[in-house]
């Protein structure tokens, strides 16, 4: 059992279980009820992303490193709220009993919250799903 990092939109994996979106926003131009027929999520979860000043700090980082480290110390500062931070634990909880993924719209995980998501959740004990 492990949860599984993904980009939303892109095609589901074989046993990939529940997708959860950690998106501040629905994808746009999608009907509610197409969002799982169309890979973007079977559930949103939009508590698990960063704020909308944060979305925007993000995307306005581009390859600036510091510029990437400063907005992964404020999403990371984020999720140590109680509420975001129960919702990680219960996710490393799950992820030891069944497989489920999270994702966000990002080409590019290194650039993108998700990655920062990955490493919250293994140091809170999740098994995370290595690709092959």
């Amino acid at each position: 059992m492990a949860v599984r990092i993904v980009r939303l939109g892109e095609a589901r994996h074989r046993d990939e279980g529940p997708r959860l979106g950690t998106v501040r926003r629905p994808p746009r131009g999608v009907a509610k009820s197409q969002h799982a027929a169309q890979n973007w999520y079977d559930t949103w979860l939009p508590d698990l992303a960063p704020s909308a000043p944060l979305v925007a700090e993000a995307l306005h980082a581009g390859d600036d490193d510091a510029a990437w480290r400063r907005f992964e110390r404020r999403y990371r500062a984020e999720m140590k709220q109680p509420a975001a931070s129960r919702l990680l634990d219960l996710l490393a909880l799950l992820s030891r009993h069944t497989n489920f993924s999270v994702g966000c719209y990002c080409e590019d995980e290194r650039r993108c919250h998700r990655s920062i998501l990955r490493e919250m959740l293994r140091e809170r004990g999740a098994n995370i799903y290595r690709d092959l």
